[in-house]
Parts: C-alpha cells; sequence; structure tokens
C-alpha cells in the first residue's frame, strides 16, 4: 500500500513538474540594422533572453526583371555572440506564384546569401527560419522550396504558420519543417471601423479549437507592435508605423476625437508623412491585458507547451509601452 501510495506521489511530481515547465521569453528583431538601445538591452537581460530571431533579408521580385531578389540584408553593428541568432528569411508571397519557378535556384542563393552574411558576422546559426504567407495556389511550390532548402541547409529549420494554415491544414499542407511558430496578430481587415486589425479575441476564436489538432509543433509570436491606420475620405490610404496613443496626444496637430482615433487639425508632415487637414487616423495596439489574454486562450487550447513565446518585435518604441515584467508574465500563463 505505501508503495503503491510513493508511486503515485512520484508520478504525481514528474507530471507537475512537466507540466510547469515555462517556455522562454524570445524576440523578433526585424530592423535592417542590428544595434540595441539601451532599454533594448535592459530588457534582454531582465528577460534572461538567449535567442533572438534576426530577418536577415526579404525576398521580392525585381520590378523590371520579375526574378526573385534579396532585399535590405541586415547589418550587424552589435557583438552578439551571448545569443543564439536564428536568422529569419521573409518571402513575398508572390514569389512562389512565379510561372517559371526555379526552386533550385531560389533555394541555392538564400542559403547562400544567408551564409554570407553569417561568415562576415562569425555567426553560427543552428537553425534557419522561413516566413512566409503562403496560400492554395502557391503552396505546390512553397512545399517544394521548404523540401529543397531544409536538404541543402542541413540545418533545423523552422517556419511561421497563420491562423487559417492551421485550421485548414488538410488543404494548405503543413511544410516539412521541424517546428512551427504561430503568428497571432494581424488577424482582422484594416479598415476605418473602429475594429483592431492586430489582435480580435472573436476572430482568435474561431482558430483557437484548430490548435488541439494540429500535428506540427508550435511555439508562438505575439504582437508588441502598433501602427496608425491613416484614412483620408472615409478611405484607408496607408499604415503608418511608429505611431501611438500617447505620441499623438503630444502633437498639437491631431486632435483627439474617440478612443482611438484623431484627426488632423491642420496640414503637416509626421515621420516623413503628409496629412491633409481633417485626415484621420486610428491607432491600433495591444494592451498587457491583450497579452496575457491571448497567452490564456492559447494555454487553453494546447496539446503541446510551447518552448519559447517570441515577442514581435523587439524596438524601444515597443517595450516602453509596457510595464516590465510583462513578458515573463505573458510566459507564466503557460
Amino acid at each position: 500500500m505505501i508503495k503503491r501510495f510513493v508511486i503515485g506521489v512520484l508520478a504525481f511530481l514528474l507530471f507537475s513538474c512537466s507540466k510547469n515547465e515555462k517556455p522562454t521569453v524570445a524576440f523578433y528583431y526585424w530592423k535592417t540594422i542590428l544595434q540595441f538601445s539601451p532599454t533594448e538591452k535592459e530588457i534582454l537581460r531582465d528577460n534572461d533572453v538567449s535567442k533572438l530571431y534576426v530577418r536577415y533579408f526579404d525576398i521580392g521580385l525585381h520590378p523590371v526583371t520579375q526574378n526573385p531578389i534579396p532585399i535590405s540584408p541586415i547589418r550587424f553593428q552589435e557583438n552578439v555572440d551571448n545569443f543564439k541568432i536564428v536568422p529569419v528569411v521573409f518571402i513575398q508571397n508572390k514569389v512562389m506564384l512565379m510561372p517559371n519557378f526555379n526552386v533550385e535556384d531560389l533555394a541555392q542563393k538564400t542559403i547562400r546569401l544567408v551564409e554570407e552574411i553569417n561568415l562576415k558576422n562569425k555567426i553560427n546559426c543552428q537553425e534557419i527560419q522561413i516566413d512566409c504567407d503562403w496560400t492554395l495556389k502557391s503552396k505546390d511550390n512553397y512545399l517544394k522550396f521548404i523540401e529543397r532548402f531544409k536538404k541543402l541547409s542541413q540545418k533545423k529549420l523552422s517556419a511561421t504558420i497563420r491562423l487559417h494554415q492551421v485550421k485548414y491544414f488538410k488543404k494548405t499542407k503543413i511544410p516539412n519543417v521541424d517546428s512551427g511558430v504561430l503568428m497571432y496578430y494581424n488577424m482582422g481587415t484594416i479598415a476605418t471601423d473602429s475594429l483592431n486589425s492586430i489582435y480580435n479575441k472573436k476572430i482568435a476564436e474561431k482558430y483557437l479549437e484548430s490548435l488541439k489538432k494540429y500535428p506540427l509543433h508550435l511555439d508562438f509570436a505575439l504582437p508588441i507592435y502598433s501602427w496608425g491606420v491613416h484614412i483620408r475620405n472615409q478611405k484607408v490610404i496607408g499604415l503608418r508605423s511608429k505611431l501611438n496613443l500617447e505620441e499623438l496626444k503630444k502633437d498639437a496637430n491631431f486632435e483627439k476625437t474617440g478612443s482611438i482615433f484623431f484627426k488632423v487639425k491642420k496640414a503637416n508632415y509626421k515621420n516623413g508623412i503628409f496629412y491633409e487637414e481633417n485626415d484621420l487616423l486610428k491607432i491600433e495596439s495591444i494592451s498587457s491585458k491583450d497579452l496575457v489574454e491571448m497567452a490564456e486562450d492559447l494555454d487553453e487550447n494546447l496539446v503541446q507547451t510551447p518552448r519559447e513565446i517570441i515577442f514581435y518585435d523587439l524596438d524601444e518604441f515597443n517595450i516602453k509601452n509596457y510595464e516590465k515584467n510583462i513578458f515573463k508574465q505573458v510566459v507564466s500563463c503557460f
């Protein structure tokens, strides 16, 4: 009887320990020059961050030849020896839709540029991540690219996954990667209404149940950025980065007309963008409460605990809007 009791207690403790293994905090770095501000260094240190997902370059199409080209490769101006660096390559979906798609050529050139950047900066990476919002039309080319890239690179390979690709994975298929990162943001339509296109709980709830059936291990990327939706004559004319509520409250050229809306009082330039009188800006952002809510909802629908929660993205403009302990607080929800 005692022996059986002891075995039961040990089994419970083992289960509890495995259940309580929390994910680690990681960040995406999405600027073209890698250099940390003092505030960014403090956040990395305070959250024991050892891994950074760094955007190395985008791949788009040349405007004349319509051939794939690298766009804005990263430049390192910071020593990153203390971090595991995961190169991230963002590939525009139109690249995968090319009529004469050459999978071998694209895979080889992409790997070569990643290796050149690593060599120049003395980085020895163990993993590469491909970021592409593939569609049913581009699916076949994308999946072939992933297969070839993985074989040629001889690295651990991860891929970004969107909510619709989780729910409809039998149609969209699952790339042959070691793990995926669910991009838990950009859920709605960018519009003139009062809804937040970055995060919408009602939209998210339509997909969350699907996580229980998705066969690929997923880590999660959560948003900490904000932007302004620029509206003129009831039409969206663009997205404006590096804008938040506090920023606009201080600007005499803008008048707050609602909880998230600002009206242009007189024509002006801000951050290089021209605003006409009576233009509107809708500020979309993510609160600490939103982040905790996201984490709790995801946790309720998991089969496997994520190894990492990756916040998008590491930028002083973003992180100054949150209390210092928010990242550990979010991770503790899992």
